[in-house]
């Protein structure tokens, strides 16, 4: 029987029911409902609502469940509940009778679904926090395994200057670094109780809100009812938050498919995270990075979708913000699957350093620091950057590197050059010389391995 039945003659036409009904996605917030519907039990007690004894009957029921619906949580499914509040209702009543049909008193399905979301939330954050650790670890730990495998650094996909595949895991890790302190600042956003709003014009029993609150694990309770009832803004946080986690996983996939090219032939993915060709045998396709970069399409989706569906809305409730879970669900798990086949991807991953270390030599990767030299022997760095440039064309048309070209050829350019000019052409050198923070030196790569992982031990502990 539905929750608001009384008012109407007639049953709701099943079309309409299946259209209206939510139960087959919020019963994800099973656990969330009965541990706030605890929590309003002890609330109804402080205003005599309830006995202790019925309160202690209603909760000792509602554990019963809690553990039944952790057990096997796919039960809620075959029940005909319009949502998770009438399926937890119904089965109260069932153990308790009576009793049971007390427990809604002073509080709507408006401010429950509120409080079940934020509750919800606040757990799934802790989760992709956890998550997001255990693939900051696998970079850092690959990182480390890979000090010195040297490949080129790109800008506009094109050769630039020299860095490390540990240097590139480090960017990786940075970024995830910026998705954690997201999630963190939302967190914090949404960490206010609605529960005690009602419909949306507060409860009419003088409870404590605050108190309610704090046994639930927030920090307080909301200010307005209003504004508690409609709020969505940690759904579009956390949509926000996936779609710029996704963006940077797009990014990794993107460039280990370029690095695990027949072309570049940097790395080598293991089998377990590549699939075949049913035509073509000799294939092995990056069909994990492929999907982590298409997937992160879909979150982005599901964040466009929501900011169109609260755009317009008026205060407080509407039904439209029942599409709030659907993509909130399935953009969250879907940035915790790709952050875990991240991980993946880098277990047994291969550099072919021999390969990476050519490619680094080629493309003229050491013209920054021939400028460099000629600006130490005290060339206008916007001449040097003039004189590399004719340099780099001779030594194309003689098919040379620079470090290749003789010194009378490198002196046709610039009288200043002498023969110390060639230790600053190495790859080594052009590696050291970037010693200020966050540079690619070896020094400054070891520094920020120990600084990582000395972070991410601090957060587990």
């Amino acid at each position: 029987m539905a929750l608001w039945g009384g008012r109407f003659s007639q049953a709701a036409d099943q079309r309409f029911k299946h259209f209206n009904d939510s139960l087959r996605f919020d019963y994800r917030l099973a656990e969330q409902d009965i541990i706030g519907s605890i929590g309003w039990s002890k609330a109804l007690v402080t205003v005599n609502i309830l006995t202790a004894d019925e309160q202690k009957r209603l909760e000792q029921a509602l554990n019963e469940l809690l553990t039944s619906v952790r057990n096997d949580p796919q039960q809620i499914i075959a029940s005909d509940a319009e949502d998770i509040h009438s399926w937890v209702e119904q089965k109260l009543i069932e153990k308790v009778g009576d009793l049971g049909k007390k427990l809604h008193t002073g509080r709507s399905r408006n401010d429950q679904v509120a409080t079940d979301l934020k509750l919800w939330c606040k757990e799934e954050i802790a989760l992709l926090i956890q998550t997001i650790e255990h693939f900051q670890l696998k970079l850092v730990n690959t990182a480390q395994q890979y000090q010195n495998a040297v490949m080129p650094g790109y800008t506009h996909l094109q050769r630039a200057q020299p860095v490390t595949f540990a240097h590139w895991c480090l960017a990786y890790y940075e970024m995830l670094v910026r998705d954690k302190s997201r999630l963190t600042d939302t967190l914090d956003r949404l960490n206010v109780s609605p529960l005690g709003s009602g419909a949306l014009a507060g409860t009419a029993y003088a409870i404590d809100r605050d108190l309610l609150a704090q046994y639930l694990g927030f920090k307080t309770a909301t200010n307005n009812s209003l504004d508690s009832v409609s709020d969505r803004d940690h759904v579009l946080e956390l949509l926000s938050n996936a779609s710029i986690g996704m963006n940077h996983l797009s990014r990794f996939a993107e460039d280990l498919i370029i690095y695990n090219s027949g072309e570049s032939n940097f790395v080598e993915l293991s089998d377990r995270v590549t699939s075949g060709s049913s035509l073509m045998p000799q294939k092995k396709n990056p069909d994990a990075l492929e999907l982590i970069r298409g997937k992160s399409g879909r979150v982005l989706g599901a964040l466009t979708g929501a900011m169109m569906t609260f755009k317009g809305l008026p205060l407080a409730y509407n039904k439209d913000m029942q599409e709030d879970k659907e993509g909130l669900f399935d953009a969250l798990d879907t940035w915790h699957e790709c952050l875990d086949m991240a991980s993946l991807v880098l277990d047994d991953i291969k550099i072919n350093y021999d390969v990476c270390l050519a490619a680094a030599k080629q493309g003229y990767s050491n013209a920054t620091e021939l400028a460099d030299y000629l600006v130490a022997k005290g060339v206008p760095f916007r001449e040097a950057h003039h004189i590399v440039g004719e340099a780099v064309v001779g030594a194309i048309a003689k098919q040379k590197a620079l470090e290749e070209l003789t010194i009378d050829e490198l002196k046709s350019f610039s009288s200043v050059i002498e023969s110390d000019v060639y230790s600053i052409l190495s790859i080594e050198s052009c590696l050291n010389k970037r010693c200020a923070k966050g540079g690619v030196s070896p020094l400054q790569i070891a520094e920020q391995i120990k600084k990582a992982k000395n972070s991410l031990k601090d957060s587990a502990s």
